[in-house]
């Protein structure tokens, strides 16, 4: 019996011999087989070149774009980036959206290095304590803590090194719910000023609206500590405006400290685009003024700070130094603002050192004790020497009060 050709052919030979009840079965079984070879066979009889063609055609196309080189190629002439204008005020997103020039030589710093600055790091490590210049990576952080000072200063952060605000300036991290408050910090704190040798301490800390007191209670305690342990020492209290209560304002105020500094960060317009909406401008206008009607010593010092860079306007600058002035701060300093990562917001110009001349001579002929002007300019900035030298000195009574502490 000759080999059949195909299964079509196959399938009429079986049928012959099957019995006549299965013969419907068999049929549709066969011609289901039959179809899934025919199938088959269209399927492979497709020109293998029309695949290849495809594959060609991607290839060519992907020969013919761009080369590696390309990318690292560098423009002859790259036109100047045009400073954005708007109609209005702008946006929160507009702000962000602004295109921005490299920096400017004048914000350039060296890295930070020098055994005294790698010796108070490992010193913050051990007792686990935190700076404000590493959280908000200030530009000063080498200077101020490599030791170049004339007068020893530091600025510690308390509280931990997680904030329950978010302002769009700052880099430290945000919680609704940070760790609980560390009640050996207090202790510490002390001990590292009087192991440094400190001659001025900035305390600062985050903002904790998670305690009924906002770390008022704590930033006493801490200061108190300082002051028996080295009682020579400057302590400046840099507070947040605890949510507006104006009694925790008052029982640091009265901890014995020297300068309570609270900024005010930027114009009124801008406040709610750059700052927490929890910290209102007037809120901190009243933080500054109650600090005057306590029962803290004569000597006692206000301060503030403003970043410059935001978008303000110079009519705007000069309206809010009036109001500082009204309730008589004693010292305000201005510095650049500068984007600590792309997710914050952007800089909208960046001013000349000209500028902040100009910004200082205007507070100054306003009344000011002192002013602190310039591109990297920040709170804590240099504060012993300034303070020391242009201010606790020339404060009626100071040099009395001083000696008997």
């Amino acid at each position: 019996m000759p080999r059949p050709k195909s299964i079509l052919e196959l399938g009429s030979r079986v049928s012959l011999s099957v019995r006549p009840q299965h013969l419907g079965a068999n049929k549709l079984f066969f011609s289901q087989r039959a179809k899934q070879h025919t199938s088959t066979q269209v399927s492979n009889s497709v020109p293998p070149t029309l695949h290849s063609t495809k594959s060609a055609t991607f290839t060519d196309k992907l020969n013919a774009g761009p080369s590696f080189s390309d990318f690292l190629a560098i423009p002859k002439h790259v036109p100047p980036i045009s400073k954005p204008t708007f109609e209005s005020d702008p946006t929160p997103a507009e702000l962000n959206t602004i295109n921005h020039t490299r920096f400017p030589d004048w914000l350039k710093v060296p890295i930070p290095n020098g055994k005294d600055y790698k010796k108070i790091k490992k010193d913050l490590r051990q007792l686990k304590l935190h700076t404000v210049c590493e959280e908000a990576r200030c530009p000063n952080m080498g200077e101020c803590l490599g030791g170049n000072s004339s007068i020893p200063t530091a600025a510690l952060m308390l509280m931990g090194d997680t904030c329950t605000r978010g302002c769009r300036f700052c880099s430290v991290k945000t919680s609704r719910n940070p760790s609980p408050l560390d009640p050996l910090e207090p202790e510490r704190t002390a001990e590292v000023v009087e192991n440094w040798g400190l001659g001025y301490i900035v305390l600062t800390s985050v903002d904790r609206d998670d305690l009924s007191d906002g770390g008022a209670n704590h930033f006493r305690e801490t200061i108190e500590k300082v002051k028996q342990r080295t009682p020579q020492v400057i302590v400046e209290a840099l507070t947040g405006d605890f949510g507006g209560d104006l009694d925790m304002v008052a029982l640091v105020a009265t901890s014995g400290l020297d300068v309570y500094a609270h900024n005010i960060e930027t114009v009124e317009r801008l406040t709610p685009y750059v700052r927490d909406r929890r910290a209102t401008f007037q809120q901190s206008l009243s933080v500054l003024s109650h600090i005057k009607h306590t029962q803290a010593k004569s000597t006692l010092i206000t301060k503030t700070s403003m970043m410059l860079g935001f978008g303000e306007r110079d009519e705007e600058v000069i309206e809010t130094l009036e109001q500082l002035r009204k309730i008589n701060v004693d010292v305000v300093t201005f510095g650049q603002y500068m984007r600590p990562t792309r997710r914050h917001m952007g800089v909208t110009e960046y001013i000349t050192p000209e500028k902040f001349d100009m910004w200082k001579r205007i507070a100054m002929d306003m009344g000011f004790l002192y002013v602190v002007s310039g591109p990297l300019v920040r709170t804590s900035y240099k504060a012993g020497e300034m303070y020391l030298e242009h201010v606790l000195k020339k404060k009626p009574g100071y040099g009395e009060l001083r000696a008997a502490a």
